[in-house]
């Protein structure tokens, strides 16, 4: 049999799944007493390339509260033609193409390895995706020449028949015509006043059906039916990209800084919001319910009207966390209100807002970040649109799979169907309730909850969802031995080739009676799904509560699942173990409580929307790189894989780090002095010259494939970008013990992580921190959990 590490993996990649607990407690007194809920990070549409493609619509079941699909686990009578619902137990007939199988002729969707299958609907194809440039013009004239480079570049990677717009904006906001010919024509709006949907639509006179249609009630309708009477006018605000190629670029090309004059000491004055607000009314009046993306470019603060961040006058600051924590920012409720607004009529029409945003100070990405997180757009942050770390990133936004089609999808909604014995309790990811009540919901709410169904406007092959549940089966109702709960995640998008598309994963797992046979459910303990999972719930509540808080309650949970899980005796801190799939856990939490996603200090507001963006959408594997970065280290002897400790910090090594954000070359005392002497260009030095080469080229292979482009550092000990590496690194030597430092203090360590080695304890460098250390925080972990008192 299969070990559950290779269960795990195998799931993964087959399914896009990980459970935090791969067998489930049988009831909710026990599963209460888990401390890890019972949830699932799960990956949509993870690229499969061996998915076989149906051509065919999906088999459901026929009782209306239900209607989940046919799947493997389903109980199928073939004399009959009968299959047997594995949710709800209704017998249902198999449809007419269905009469001639068998058990030797079955369909796809029977067959055990395709627990997750694909299906191309047949009904038509749906609109072209769309895309709406918002392009801030109040900024250098060198980074506003690489954006139009850039948006040039990119006009030659769209789709041709994808239709595409552009609106500038300074302190006015122009929504340009791209249908003209041999003249350039822009409609002008003020950039203080607020504009509705209906309002945009009737100054632009772009036909009044879609208009009415809303005024009369917010009733979603098919997007064929929403089509503008005044077509002609509309397209020419929205081009097919084979059209208006030239036209564009030539726009782009001629486009130039905004003209109002800046007084000294001011900011310029930049209408953020409403070019925004302007944007998502365009496409609401227009295409309601289509794929399609308001790509906004920002290189400054919103300095006037709605969705402002920070007056004009230079010598007010944009705020900071602390004139957050102090009620201090003038600003900031007003324009998150706005901008949440926005979103939500973004979302709810199924349409992507991006962010880039490029700018040595704070643009407003925490006043704004609603807009990319409850659309599933992009949310990328740069010092410049001339960085190779924007021009690359937004290079990849149109990256493509081997068939040549684009990673990027649109208009998703994800549906979870549990058996009897499960709910739902929510969601934490890129996506919106769509409030569906329904049997399978619990009361329950752990994220965005009360629902079954969620949308993805924005989704990609990356783009992962936490999803917690919740057993309601009763203490005193026990389920039958052999018996296992099934969860179906049922996915409807719209490709990029326009095709719509339905990806459904069935899973089943085993109860275990947690009082007789705790042991099986500890051995099916995820412990990095569970690290992952448990990471996504503090930064949700990191975003609605004080810091410390959050802190506490991550603490309480590791020490109880320490309690729960440990083998120990009672006040002897010395017996406590762990086993093996539950012993880098405390690890994890270490460096979760230390991160940047809950440690504010030394952030920008900005910085930390940022990072919690970016992890409440990637998948296990490079969350846990954002939680724990991984360290290697290179020297003469060989490349390995070394502790995120200070005693990795060595004299003749170099040490490559990946926090995911950064990729950073660390250079030894010793190393960077023969590489100021320019040992590497000397003859007989060779070797030297490989070595350092050799992170080097590492690094590239990373940089190459990562979404967003990291930030890439070299630096040598002792330089002022050391503080990246030095803040990671597990401080167990400090400027308090590095005399007294020695090999002792590296025991509880050891009992930490099966991957350390003695051998690193020696040398190392001391870091100026009063931060405790792993060993020093494993053994306070250890006291309270034996302890009788807690």
């Amino acid at each position: 049999m299969a070990t559950y590490q290779e269960f795990i993996a195998q799931n993964e990649e087959r399914d896009g799944v990980r459970f935090s607990w791969n067998v489930w407690p049988s009831s909710r007194l026990e599963a209460t007493r888990m401390v890890v809920p019972l949830a699932a990070l799960y990956t949509p549409i993870k690229e499969r390339p061996d998915l076989p493609p149906i051509q065919y619509d999906p088999v459901m079941c026929t009782r209306s509260t239900c209607r989940a699909i046919l799947n493997p686990f389903c109980q199928v009578d073939y004399r009959a033609k009968l299959w047997t619902c594995n949710f709800c137990f209704q017998r249902n007939q198999f449809p007419r193409q269905y009469q001639g199988i068998s058990e030797q002729h079955q369909p796809a969707e029977l067959i055990p390895q395709f627990s997750t299958i694909e299906y191309t609907l047949t009904r038509g194809h749906t609109a072209p995706p769309i895309y709406l440039l918002v392009i801030d013009t109040c900024m250098d004239e060198e980074d506003l020449q690489a954006l139009k480079e850039s948006l040039q570049m990119s006009l030659s990677l769209l789709p041709p028949n994808a239709l595409v717009g552009l609106i500038t904006y300074g302190r006015m906001v122009q929504v340009h015509e791209l249908g003209c010919e041999g003249c350039s024509k822009s409609y002008v709006f003020r950039g203080t006043k607020d504009l509705t949907a209906k309002q945009i639509q009737e100054m632009l006179g772009i036909g009044r059906l879609a208009g009415q249609a809303q005024a009369r009630g917010n009733a979603p309708q098919q997007p064929q039916q929403q089509q503008p009477m005044n077509s002609d006018h509309l397209m020419s605000f929205l081009q097919p990209v084979h059209k208006c190629d030239m036209n564009l670029t030539d726009l782009l090309g001629e486009l130039q800084r905004d003209p109002w004059p800046v007084g000294t000491a001011k900011r310029p004055l930049r209408s953020t919001g409403v070019a925004l607000s302007i944007a998502v009314g365009l496409l609401e009046c227009t295409f309601p319910n289509s794929g399609a993306r308001i790509m906004l470019f920002i290189g400054g603060p919103g300095t006037q009207g709605p969705g402002m961040v920070v007056a004009d006058e230079l010598k007010t600051p944009i705020r900071s966390h602390h004139d957050i924590e102090k009620d201090n920012a003038r600003y900031m409720r007003k324009a998150i209100k706005h901008y949440e607004a926005l979103a939500g009529r973004a979302s709810t029409n199924g349409h992507t807002i991006d962010i880039y945003s490029c700018a040595l100070d704070q643009t407003g990405l925490h006043e704004m970040k609603y807009c990319p997180n409850l659309t599933g757009g992009h949310m990328v942050m740069a010092d410049s649109f001339n960085t190779s770390l924007f021009k690359q990133t937004f290079q990849r936004v149109f990256s493509k799979d081997l068939k040549g089609e684009f990673k990027m999808a649109f208009g998703g909604v994800l549906e979870v169907k549990t058996s009897r014995e499960l709910k739902i309790s929510g969601a934490i990811g890129p996506c919106t309730s769509m409030n569906v009540k329904g049997p399978s919901v619990s009361d329950t709410e752990i994220g965005v909850g009360g629902t079954c169904q969620w949308k993805f406007c924005g989704i990609y092959p990356n783009s992962t969802v936490a999803l917690f549940f919740e057993v309601v089966n009763q203490h005193n109702a026990p389920i039958p031995q052999g018996g296992r709960g099934c969860v179906q995640f049922v996915t409807q998008y719209q490709h990029s080739s326009g095709q719509r598309r339905v990806r459904v994963t069935t899973l089943a797992r085993n109860w275990a009676d947690a009082q007789t046979n705790i042991q099986h459910i500890s051995a099916g303990f995820d412990q990095e799904a569970a690290a992952a999972l448990m990471a996504r719930i503090a930064v949700y509540r990191a975003e609605n509560e004080e810091g410390p808080d959050v802190l506490r309650w991550l603490d309480r949970m590791l020490i109880r699942l320490c309690q729960k899980f440990g083998d120990y005796h009672k006040d002897d801190p010395n017996s406590f173990r762990f086993a093996e799939n539950f012993s880098l856990y405390p690890q994890f939490m270490f460096h979760m409580r230390r991160s940047q996603f809950l440690q504010v200090f030394n952030n920008s507001p900005d910085e930390t929307s940022y990072y919690r963006h970016i992890l409440l959408r990637e998948d296990i594997t490079q969350s846990l790189i954002m939680i724990q970065p991984i360290l290697y280290s290179y020297s003469f002897g060989g490349t390995e894989p070394v502790l995120l400790d200070t005693s990795s910090i060595l004299p003749d090594r170099i040490l490559l780090m990946d926090t995911f954000f950064q990729i950073l070359i660390f250079h030894g005392e010793t190393i960077d002095s023969w590489k100021e002497q320019k040992f590497q260009d000397q003859p007989g030095h060779e070797n030297f010259k490989q070595l350092l080469n050799a992170p080097q080229d590492d690094a590239q292979e990373i940089l190459q494939n990562r979404f967003p482009m990291p930030r890439y550092i070299v630096c040598g000990q002792g330089s002022s970008q050391a503080r990246f590496l030095l803040c990671r690194v597990n401080p167990s030597q400090t400027h308090n013990n590095m005399y007294a430092w020695g090999g002792s203090s590296s025991q509880s360590q050891s009992q930490v992580s099966s991957t350390q080695s003695q051998s690193q304890v020696d040398g190392g460098a001391p870091v100026l921190t009063d931060d405790v250390s792993l060993q020093v925080f494993m053994d306070h972990l250890k006291k309270l959990a034996v302890s009788s008192s807690s």
